[in-house]
């Protein structure tokens, strides 16, 4: 017996009747020889793990464009806090972890630079909706490895389709991924705004914060033992009635106060102009993309669907810089 197979026994012993189990995978799209040592959802982690799109999530916008100071978020640690917060929740519900660590560190690989002022006009530009859920699961298929996709299982892929609020994932990790987003973005996002002075603890709705906490840390803390205490034993993520109320209501004050303050969206319109210029530029003039988006271009793929698969890929500073280099003059040097 492999070690691998060791695991999976395990799992069948110590994961819940409404866990993922390894063994039972839907699969790949392309058929693999089995690890003498990792579990499939284990290899997907760590596939993930090494792409390059998950090392370009550092550069990528989470709510403030390009701040001043080394503590605010980036799409990065984004992506490792809800990957903490996610674990935390499917070890404690019994759920397979490798899974929803898996989901959970793919979940945003497909996210524009500029956060989402990049996906509004990159839908824009492009006349269809860009939702970053499904780019993201268009790089795991198609653009990693050089146009091969990093083949990973459909649970995984399905989990990183379903994590918005409004989707219904296929598996129960799937389902801890996407409300723990919430739970992580919510709390950084507040931490990140009283930093920056737009946002004070005081000001938070006392009925939010009188069932949550009046911390960041108390706040996650409560959310994840409410979501462990109502989910053991069930097939969904549930919350109690208290603390999903007080989640939806401080995710709606965060909108108001935050995500559509002028102070902190403010350059978000010339974000905005950079992304449709782009898409602009790159539509009438594809020649200037990479070897590979050209060739993507020559398998029978889409103008259009290519210019966003390019643009949504860079970073903020490589969108900056390549703006920089179509649209402005550039100073005379001697040749």
């Amino acid at each position: 017996m492999t070690i691998r197979e060791q695991f999976e026994r395990e799992e069948h012993e110590r994961l819940s009747t409404f866990a993922s189990f390894s063994d039972s995978s839907k699969g790949r799209d392309r058929k693999e020889e089995e690890s003498d040592i990792r579990t499939v959802y284990q290899r997907d982690r760590d596939r993930i793990i090494h792409c390059k799109s998950f090392r370009r999530l550092k550069h990528k916008t989470q709510v403030f464009l390009s701040p001043y100071g080394d503590h605010y978020r980036t799409r990065l640690t984004h992506t490792l806090e809800v990957s903490q917060i996610a674990r935390t929740i499917a070890k404690a519900v019994r759920a397979n972890e490798d899974l929803t660590e898996a989901i959970a560190l793919g979940h945003d690989l497909g996210h524009t630079p500029f956060g989402h002022a990049g996906e509004r006009a990159l839908s824009k530009a492009g006349g269809r909706p860009f939702l970053h859920s499904e780019q993201s699961v268009r790089v795991v298929e198609r653009l990693e490895k050089d146009g091969k996709g990093l083949n990973l299982t459909w649970e995984v892929r399905d989990g990183i389709r379903n994590h918005r609020t409004s989707a219904k994932p296929a598996t129960l990790e799937g389902d801890i991924v996407r409300v723990s987003d919430k739970i992580a973005y919510i709390n950084h996002d507040i931490d990140d705004g009283i930093r920056a002075g737009l946002l004070r603890e005081e000001l938070l709705p006392r009925e939010c914060t009188e069932v949550l906490g009046h911390k960041t840390r108390d706040r996650i803390n409560t959310f994840i033992l409410d979501t462990v205490e109502n989910t053991l034993g069930k097939p969904r993520v549930a919350m109690s009635e208290p603390v999903e109320t007080a989640l939806f209501r401080l995710r709606a004050f965060m909108f108001e106060e935050l995500y559509r303050n002028p102070m902190a969206k403010g350059e978000e319109g010339k974000a905005e102009e950079i992304v449709g210029m782009l898409y602009g530029h790159y539509l009438e003039h594809p020649e200037e993309m990479p070897k590979e988006y050209l060739t993507m271009m020559d398998e029978g793929e889409e103008r259009s669907t290519v210019v966003c698969d390019y643009i949504a890929g860079m970073t903020d500073n490589y969108a900056v810089m390549k703006f920089q280099e179509i649209f402005l003059p550039h100073s005379w040097q001697k040749m």
